[in-house]
């Protein structure tokens, strides 16, 4: 299971198959995620002082395929993208991201899709939980680090920062003391758990998803204006 896949079914409800955040957050935290497993396989990296590639941009370690359809697609992405700020890959990464990996996870009996229509007229699909025992395990895992206090290890370091980045991390561990867990999150996500190209796209989901909400207020209230 890649993280992307572990953070796509902890964003949707298993009994209404319906997103429990907005979709620019999950797009945005869909791509970081690939970012980051491609980061963990020593694929690709923020290029260091002395390199080919301009500081702070994205240089591809290895172009090799990895054997998995979503990740070597991220990878090609990613190797005609080299010389680019982390933030300018996310948008092309998250086209199409959360739709291959729902049917994805459908295929794989984990979740079910079901089409339907909205005041019968307009498609809608929602994809419930067919087997939720393996997302159950993620977020004990998540519960055990964000509210036991357990270490993480690099997977769910990735998620519980990736969840930060998103204001994601009370609707998947919800708890009594909301600011301690989301305090917990934030030590994981400032610590020493992964390469500081990892660290890199998550700051970069945090700058994307904040600036497409802004854009996407200043665009309603100027349509609201005219």
């Amino acid at each position: 299971m890649l993280i992307a896949e572990d953070l796509l079914l902890l964003s949707y409800d298993d009994e209404s198959g319906r997103p429990t955040f907005d979709g620019t957050r999950i797009e945005y935290s869909l791509a970081g995620a690939l970012l980051i497993e491609l980061s963990l396989l020593g694929k690709v990296a923020v290029a260091g002082p002395g390199e080919d590639v301009k500081r702070d941009r994205l240089v591809v370690r290895d172009s090799s395929p990895v054997g998995d359809d979503v990740l070597d697609h991220a990878l090609a992405e990613l190797a005609d993208d080299e010389g680019k700020k982390p933030k300018n890959v996310l948008g092309q990464l998250r086209k199409g991201t959360r739709d291959r990996l729902l049917r994805r996870l459908a295929d794989r009996g984990l979740l079910r899709e079901e089409s339907g229509k909205v005041l019968g007229i307009f498609p809608t699909v929602r994809w419930p939980a067919d087997d939720a025992s393996h997302e159950a395990a993620v977020r004990q895992r998540l519960h055990d680090v964000l509210v036991t206090g357990l270490e993480p290890d690099p997977r769910t370091a990735a998620l519980a920062s990736l969840l930060l980045a998103v204001d994601g991390v009370h609707k998947v561990v919800p708890s009594d003391d909301r600011r301690a867990v989301k305090r917990r999150a934030k030590e994981i996500s400032d610590g020493a758990w992964a390469a500081d190209a990892v660290k890199k796209a998550v700051q970069e989901v945090q700058a994307a998803v904040t600036a497409a909400i802004v854009a996407g207020s200043t665009a309603a209230v100027a349509g609201g204006s005219s």
